[in-house]
């Protein structure tokens, strides 16, 4: 299938497209964006600035994708929005590149992002992760992988969400959000393993056993987080999952969801 771009699209000459790319009426592309192979930009979508989309990206009508990022630090600077492959952008969903010159938003591979949700400049979001409608990223936001994020969440400035981790509905997060954890309130607060996501994932018997034994000492006994994580390497086994907590745990720099 060629390259279709409909008459009533205005694509700028300098947009750089690659091939069986779809445009549909009145999506606007800007000069500086190059679209990737297979990618489909649907009718009033708009993709600005200097964005890079993979291959096979698909943008829903009426999302715009690559505005100037909606901060008063932003005086035009030249900065970036990079996106992976196979990523679903639905209706009116904002995404803004990096604020500081040579600064960029990246998204990587397979991410359903559902209508009206917004992610902010400088974000770093993985691969594989779901946010559902309306879900609300502020500048700086670091999502791993496989993450899923419910509708109407807020989650504030420099918040990291850890991988396997998931996110009630309408739940506001202020601080880092533990990988293969359960999550919820206002603030969010840490209410147990992510077991179902954690089983579809494949994760053993054993290290899901060792996973709620490890939250238990960290979320629901009376210690601090130092005790924790000692006797979390001293009782249980090693594994590179249960390193990448206690890792992501003792570099957060805004402290985690209890």
């Amino acid at each position: 299938m060629k390259t279709q771009i409909d008459k009533r699209a205005l694509v700028d000459p300098g947009a750089q497209l690659g091939k069986n790319v779809i445009i549909g009426p009145y999506a606007i592309i800007g000069a500086d964006v190059k679209l990737d192979d297979g990618c489909r930009i649907d009718s009033f979508a708009q993709v600005m600035g200097y964005t890079q989309l993979g291959e096979n990206c698909h943008i829903f009508a009426n999302a715009v994708i690559g505005n100037a990022p909606q901060d008063l630090k932003y005086k035009g600077e030249k900065s970036f929005l990079f996106i992976g492959k196979n990523n679903i952008i639905r209706e009116f969903v904002t995404v803004n590149p990096g604020t500081e010159k040579g600064s960029k938003t990246m998204i990587g591979n397979n991410n359903l992002i559902m209508a009206y949700s917004h992610i902010a400049h400088d974000c770093a979001i993985g691969s594989n992760n779901i946010l559902a409608n309306a879900a609300t990223l502020a500048g700086h936001v670091e999502i791993g992988n496989n993450v899923v994020i419910g509708g109407l969440v807020a989650i504030h400035q420099f918040c990291r969400l850890g991988d396997y981790s998931i996110i009630g509905g309408c739940s506001k997060v202020v601080q880092d959000i533990v990988p293969y954890s359960m999550c919820d309130g206002h603030p969010a607060v840490v209410r147990g393993l992510n077991l179902v996501g954690l089983r579809r994932a494949n994760f053993s018997r054993q290290l899901l056993s060792d996973l709620r034994k490890a939250f238990k000492m960290l979320f629901f006994e009376n210690h601090s987080l130092d005790v924790s994580r000692k006797s979390i390497k001293e009782d249980l086994p090693s594994s590179s999952e249960m390193k990448y907590l206690l890792d992501f745990i003792y570099t957060s720099k805004r402290g985690v969801s209890k």
